[in-house]
């Protein structure tokens, strides 16, 4: 087999439905571009969920001078040996709790501050006072553990409320799972069309070079050699495509680096990431040209 014979044949298919290969160059690149970004994004909501169950997931607050709750109204504030309770009903949890910590009204206040700098308005009007003592409580998985330490302490004495910070973010997290759905259903419809447009190309190619295939079925080439012409062709129109989906991946990873400024840490997604998505799409794309072409060529090339 002569590999300039297969170029050449590759370079007349190319040349010859010019406004086709265009046309499968940008599907495919759109269709890989979403797809891309739909994984990015699932990346980037399992990073941020990972990096928030980290950290602390709930709040126990105990009764202060300022209480909310009817208990801490009628019994005044927390004692020592209602802390101490707490604390060892907390740790007796070993299946849902991984540390307890007791954070006094002028460390949770100071931590506060820190948290809220950026809003003064915000901070002129709040004062220690107003800042209980409380327990930072990290669980061990905070979807699952948090109603069990919830009920678990909610209603002994010294305890005002408990706050669940994981809720916080589950209507954000709701919102990114909504758009990366959204991204990757659109992505398999673009797919499908890139799919019906690589069979169309290749069907167009081998009409328009059939007497130049019949010649060589007659004169005794075997089908791959007939065939691997146009594979070549619908597998370099789909590496075109994955290489302008390439640019837009990247384009999409800064947009979703951006997404960082709405946490108080850093949740940037890592080249590793972005490399291993450009990877699977290329894979995709090689796979859905050639497959596609294959499929057709084996109905569409008997002579």
């Amino acid at each position: 087999m002569r590999a300039q014979f297969v170029f050449g044949e590759v370079w007349v298919g190319l040349r010859r439905n010019l406004t086709m290969t265009a046309a499968l160059v940008v599907v495919v690149a759109i269709s890989l571009s979403l797809l891309g970004t739909g994984l990015l994004f699932v990346k980037q909501v399992d990073h941020t969920r990972n990096l928030w169950q980290s950290k602390v997931q709930l709040s126990v607050y105990l009764c202060d001078s300022n209480p909310l709750s009817a208990g801490c109204v009628q019994n005044g504030p927390a004692t020592a040996a209602e802390r101490a309770q707490i604390y060892s009903t907390l740790m007796s949890l070993k299946n849902e709790v991984t540390s307890a910590k007791y954070l006094t009204q002028a460390q949770d206040y100071a931590q506060f501050r820190q948290e809220f700098s950026d809003d003064q308005v915000l901070l002129s009007y709040t004062t220690q006072q107003d800042i209980p003592a409380s327990f930072e409580v990290k669980l061990k998985n905070a979807q699952a553990d948090a109603a069990a330490v919830t009920a678990a302490v909610s209603r002994m004495r010294g305890v005002d409320s408990v706050g669940n910070d994981s809720l916080i973010l589950s209507k954000f997290y709701r919102l990114l799972n909504g758009a990366r759905d959204a991204v990757i259903v659109v992505a398999i419809i673009l797919i499908i069309a890139a799919i019906l447009l690589v069979a169309n190309t290749i069907r167009l190619s081998a009409f328009n070079r059939r007497r130049e295939t019949a010649i060589m079925r007659l004169v005794g080439a075997s089908n791959f050699y007939v065939q691997l012409p146009f594979l070549v062709e619908g597998m370099i129109a789909g590496l075109f495509g994955w290489l302008v989906a390439v640019g837009l991946l990247v384009g999409a990873r800064t947009g979703l680096d951006g997404l960082q400024q709405y946490f108080t840490f850093p949740v940037q997604l890592s080249t590793l990431d972005l490399v291993e998505v450009v990877v699977i799409t290329m894979f995709i794309a090689l796979v859905l040209c050639g497959a596609t072409s294959f499929l057709t060529l084996r109905r569409y090339l008997r002579v």
